[in-house]
């Protein structure tokens, strides 16, 4: 039939724009309603099209499910007046297809290219992730949102953002290609800025804000107040200690934050946490008077000492002297733990330095007191060898304290590293206390003091200027080392051997020889004697000369002498 008409027209009827018009005329089409939006009237609704009159010679259908979620109700009834996109103004059943969808879109596409023309935000949905990025909904216009665009700072979860209108800036778009991509971050950047400078302007040290948490460091927190950020150090988060700020805040925790300091020409704000509590520190020196016992728990071990907090927000110091009676070179950690129970004593309180000095051990008896009130001076105790060094033996005595044997007061007859030989690590002896010295923390003992002093009669005896027979009992280079009664040491020195110098040469004595000798000095605690051989022999010329004859009688000195040692050979005989 279209045909049959083609065939009646003349030939020049087919030239140009006429044989197009003709043709859409035939086919029943026209062209100029393709891809536009016309205004229509919902006339009736069908089980899946809304049938619609847009004002041309056939009426236009829409599909339902374009009208709303499936399963809710519809957002359109008879009656209403609706934009649709004429998608085909016929089709091979006679009617317009619409959409509306795509008049949103195209409704939607106007809008946005007005408002990126005049740098306007939009308003957006984010719905959905891709590669890079998240799709948000523009009211019908799909747009792509980049990962680095999202906030200012870094987000973990995005899942709060997701399904919430909020504005957009529109960084990029392209109609013919359809690519609009946005960014959130731009918004917040602006209204941040829009609120730091309203922030500052009224800012004053004092105040009280509320922010969140932005970011943890070692030395403190930085907290966002809405467009500037303010750092809260960790020594301004709480009263009690806080060994990182991890332990009381995370990042995007809500704070209630003073401002403790403000520098309006670098713009830096210090915020505090605590103060905004009750100091518990007022009050403390009434609180915790010295020598006062308390229970605590220990919050912190340093090489110098341990942390014992008395109550939320007020710690004390036990140093490292003030631990333990006897353990004295010994790391805090290894007489507390982290988080244990301990008693102590206070021991003084700067309530404007905010220090408290505690003791552990003085919640414990004195072990070295006690020891005094056990044992007096003079009493016998025993106990094992604990170490040996130079200058003597440690002696266990409880469990806690030693006691010390000098090697002075360990044998009566050997001396030094002599005295020593005969003990080792872990033999058990037995001693004399011979003092107790509690404030240094001393217990000196002897082995010896266990037995009279052999020497002791003989010390009795000899007193500076009386002469002794000696038995020679070592020859060194500088005199002579004697005996008395064999158990007296003496020492008689090179110059003193002989009144004559060319006598006094101490190798011409011999081990065991017996020599007279003259006490110069005694040292009772060292049992040692200073003799002379010299000025005993010079007493002797002495008392001959006055006995025998003097300077003015006109005999001789070998005279004298002659006389003087006949006389005692006439004696002895």
């Amino acid at each position: 039939m279209a045909s049959a008409s083609l065939a009646r027209l003349p030939d020049d009827h087919f030239a140009g724009d006429d044989f197009a018009s003709l043709l859409d005329e035939t086919l029943g089409r026209d062209t100029g309603f393709d891809g536009s939006v016309v205004t229509g009237r919902v006339l009736r609704l069908t089980d899946e099209f809304a049938i619609v009159d847009v004002g041309l010679k056939s009426e236009g259908r829409v599909a339902l499910k374009e009208f709303g979620i499936p399963g809710a109700p519809l957002e359109v009834k008879p009656g209403d007046s609706i934009e649709l996109y004429v998608e085909r103004y016929e089709d091979r059943d006679g009617s317009i297809v619409l959409s509306r969808e795509k008049a949103r879109r195209e409704e939607a596409w106007t809008n946005l290219e007005r408002a990126f023309e005049g740098n306007q935000r939009v308003n957006g949905t984010i719905y959905g992730r891709v590669k890079g990025g998240f799709t948000v909904d523009l009211g019908g216009a799909m747009a792509f949102l980049p990962g680095s665009q999202v906030d200012i700072r870094p987000v973990r979860d995005v899942g709060p953002l997701m399904g919430t209108p909020q504005p957009f800036q529109i960084l990029k778009m392209d109609r013919a290609r359809g690519n609009i991509v946005v960014s959130r971050r731009a918004v917040l950047e602006e209204t941040r800025a829009e609120q730091r400078s309203e922030l500052i302007q009224g800012l004053k040290e004092g105040m009280i804000l509320d922010g969140v948490v932005k970011n943890i460091t070692d030395y403190g927190a930085f907290v966002d107040l809405g467009g500037v950020d303010g750092l809260l150090h960790v020594t301004d988060i709480a009263w009690k200690r806080i060994n990182h700020p991890s332990e009381a805040l995370q990042i995007g925790q809500s704070v209630r934050v003073q401002v403790i300091r403000f520098n309006s020409e670098t713009q830096r704000i210090s915020l505090g946490m605590k103060q905004l509590e009750a100091d518990p520190w007022e009050g403390v020196a009434m609180k915790y008077p010295p020598g006062a016992r308390y229970s605590g728990r220990v919050t912190n071990i340093t090489d110098y000492g341990a942390f014992v907090e008395l109550e939320p927000g007020v710690e004390g110091l036990v140093h490292v002297s003030e631990m333990s009676w006897t353990k004295k070179n010994v790391h805090p950690g290894k007489i507390v733990a982290t988080s244990q129970e301990v008693d102590v004593m206070v021991l003084d309180v700067d309530s404007a330095k905010r220090r408290i000095s505690l003791g552990l051990k003085q919640v414990q008896r004195n072990p070295w007191e006690l020891f005094a009130e056990e044992h007096k001076v003079g009493s016998n105790v025993e106990g094992e060898i604990r170490n040996i060094t130079e200058f003597g033996l440690f002696v266990g005595l409880s469990a806690d304290i030693d006691g010390m044997v000098h090697m002075s007061d360990i044998s009566w007859d050997e001396a030094g590293e002599a005295a020593m030989t005969p003990y080792s690590k872990g033999q058990t002896v037995q001693a004399r206390v011979l003092d107790i010295d509690v404030e240094k923390e001393r217990i000196s003992l002897g082995i010896k003091q266990l037995h009279d002093d052999p020497a002791a009669d003989t010390l009795s005896r000899v007193a500076k200027g009386a002469v002794v027979t000696c038995v020679v009992t070592q020859v060194q280079a500088n005199g002579i080392e004697v005996k008395v009664d064999e158990v007296l040491s003496g020492f008689i020195r090179r110059a003193e051997l002989s009144r004559d110098k060319a006598e006094q040469r101490p190798e011409r004595f011999a081990v065991g020889e017996r020599v007279d000798a003259k006490v110069i000095s005694v040292d009772r605690a060292a049992r040692k004697l200073s003799l002379t051989i010299k000025g005993r022999e010079m007493e002797e010329d002495k008392a001959a000369i006055n006995e025998y004859g003097s300077s003015d009688s006109g005999a001789s000195l070998g005279d004298i002498l002659g006389a003087a040692i006949r006389r005692r050979n006439q004696t002895n005989d």
